[in-house]
């Protein structure tokens, strides 16, 4: 499998970090990945373990305020199976928001900030298996947001990793307590703009 590819929708050349189980590109701008067994990115605060093998997709934004969304659709099969956005810095600093299957069995938000710790946090249950996951950042902030229709926007999270020269975004899927995990990104669009309000659902 090639390290690197690009996508018609995202400005710059895509490299992986973790090889995925199985990634394909469809014509009508799709990224499916595959991940395999007990995947994930997760440092435990409380020091039981440290988990860095989920495959990630992941490009260098050529914009200092920009926006990142997909329509992640997820085959969840086992507990934390999850599609995700990720923000990267390095290993012990980055950030994603994930479409999660819960404990409970539920799809759910989920955003995980990692700063040499997982700061991890549930948010809200999603009925179905698809919703639209969008990160934003502007200068060195971030926020995380959810949609059911691409055009309200929930917040999740508002953060900082800092200021971060290298910064890189992209695509994970992962599989913590699984056999493996399919997450479908679909609808994926990068845009170099600002949002006026990050909580009126713009």
């Amino acid at each position: 499998m090639n390290d690197s590819f690009t996508f018609a929708s995202i400005p710059e050349i895509l490299t992986w970090k973790n090889q995925p189980a199985e990634s394909t590109r469809a014509t009508q701008g799709q990224l499916s990945i595959t991940t395999g067994p007990q995947t994930d990115w997760f440092i435990d605060p409380a020091g039981k373990h440290v988990k860095d093998n989920a495959p990630i997709a992941l490009f260098a934004p050529p914009d200092s305020t920009f926006r990142l969304q997909a329509k992640v659709t997820v085959e969840f099969a086992a507990t934390y199976d999850a599609g995700t956005l990720f923000v990267y810095a390095h290993d012990a600093l980055w950030a994603k928001l994930c479409f999660e299957f819960s404990p409970q069995q539920q799809p759910m938000i989920v955003s995980v900030v990692t700063r040499g710790v997982s700061d991890d946090c549930n948010s809200v249950p999603i009925e179905g298996h698809s919703v639209y996951l969008r990160m934003y950042r502007q200068s060195d902030v971030l926020a995380f947001h959810y949609s059911l229709d691409s055009q309200y926007w929930h917040f999740v999270r508002f953060f900082s990793l800092g200021i971060v020269e290298q910064l890189r975004v992209g695509f994970s899927t992962q599989s913590p307590m699984g056999q493996g995990c399919r997450a479908v990104f679909s609808e994926i669009r990068y845009t170099a703009s600002a949002v006026s309000d990050l909580r009126n659902g713009e």
